[in-house]
């Protein structure tokens, strides 16, 4: 009973997590304890680790952990990789140790265990290619063919020169602080690759998430499988309904069989719930990605547009207030004169009508967006690697 409490907790435990730093900040959990443990683990618990690091050793001690933050966050480092690698490891060492001795089995050939190896190693190797591939970067040799590739939008985009390299910033192109460098069609700096992701490099990122998507399924039903194949080959089932006299149905049959699979396997079933955690969260970075990429739109430019859309935002009720305080004036001013009709029918115009609406909602479309067919081909082939885009001039607007 111990073991299966220790797995009941442990669920809970890691579905609070995952839930609260993911989808936290979403306005359904605002106000609620989901929120507020969010802000916790994103900002409150390493401000209270500095605070008791000062106390316990003082401004020497706080000094070295800022130290340790902007080596790990403000400058390319291959912490995460090391942290993968280890991640990898570790579960294939503990899966082979726990599972294989069952392969073959009842369910399971014994071809698996060649076939999960192989699975890792296509793994290991999107991971090589993501890391190590040009994400699309920008330099005096290169910038004219990404400024023909990608024409300024004139919104979130404009001709301008990046501060840094000094040279013309194409559109749809960030400076990453972290690696120092201009990079094409930013996304986002992924420091698990220690690496940015960009247009050269967005096929191998989302292979990589699709590929281990794929090996956490894989090895949630290929263990499942050996379960399945030692509750047969252990004949559980006649057991309980032969000598105990329980009833021949699911109901019945469930809990003594999950109790029975709880106490003599709990590793593999901890497995289980490791991999069907880490599967769902690669689902949900893929998808989100995925999005992304059928409507031809980065990570960067989505925080871009939101920048953008809350400042029209706050620009048109800046003018309403505004509008409102002088129309309150004129009518306070010529109140006798003027009629009420009028006077709410100017209102409401100068309050932003919803022909500012419609504006605002019109400058919110991606011109980069021309189709699915279209997004998919110039996220494997990227537009400046193609030979219209080599020797063409830039285009001005």
């Amino acid at each position: 009973m111990a073991v299966q409490w220790i797995l009941v907790l442990h669920g809970l435990a890691t579905l609070l997590v995952v839930i609260s730093f993911l989808c936290g900040h979403w306005p359904i959990f605002h106000g609620t304890p989901i929120a507020g443990f969010h802000d916790f683990l994103t900002f409150g618990a390493y401000d209270y680790f500095l605070r008791f690091v000062g106390v316990v050793c003082g401004d020497r001690g706080t000094n070295a952990v800022l130290s340790v933050e902007r080596y790990c966050c403000d400058r390319p480092n291959p912490t995460l990789q090391v942290i993968y690698l280890a991640i990898i490891g570790v579960t294939y060492y503990i899966v082979a140790k726990s599972c294989f001795m069952y392969i073959p089995g009842y369910y399971l050939s014994g071809v698996h265990r060649y076939t999960s190896f192989l699975a890792v190693a296509v793994g290991l190797l999107l991971f090589l290619w993501t890391s190590f591939s040009d994400p699309g970067t920008v330099n005096a040799e290169n910038v004219q063919r990404y400024i023909s590739a990608y024409p300024y939008d004139n919104i979130i985009y404009s001709e301008k020169e990046c501060s840094t390299c000094k040279i013309p910033k194409p559109a749809r192109s960030k400076h990453c602080s972290v690696c120092n460098r201009c990079v094409a069609r930013f996304d986002h700096h992924c420091g698990w690759m220690n690496n940015c992701i960009g247009e050269k490099n967005m096929h191998c990122f989302m292979a990589f998430l699709f590929w281990h998507f794929l090996i956490c399924i894989y090895g949630v039903v290929a263990i499942g499988l050996v379960l399945a194949g030692q509750l047969k080959e252990s004949k559980i089932v006649q057991i309980l309904t032969v000598y105990y006299g329980i009833e021949n149905s699911f109901r019945s049959l469930a809990p003594p069989i999950v109790q029975w699979l709880v106490a003599s396997y709990n590793t593999q079933i901890l497995l289980m719930v490791f991999l069907g955690v880490v599967s769902l969260l690669l689902a949900g970075f893929f998808g989100y990605h995925a999005k992304l990429c059928l409507t031809n739109i980065t990570t960067n430019e989505t925080f871009k547009w939101q920048e953008y859309i809350s400042w029209q935002k706050k620009l048109r009720e800046a003018r309403a207030s505004a509008a409102a305080l002088r129309a309150g004036d004129n009518s306070i001013m010529n109140e006798a004169e003027a009629k009420p009709s009028k006077r709410k029918c100017r209102f409401l115009c100068l309050g932003g009508s919803t022909v500012e609406d419609s504006k605002a909602n019109n400058l919110k479309n991606n011109r980069y967006d021309k189709g699915f067919a279209h997004n998919i081909i110039e996220i494997i082939f990227p537009l400046s690697t193609r030979r219209s885009f080599k020797h063409s001039k830039p285009k001005r607007t």
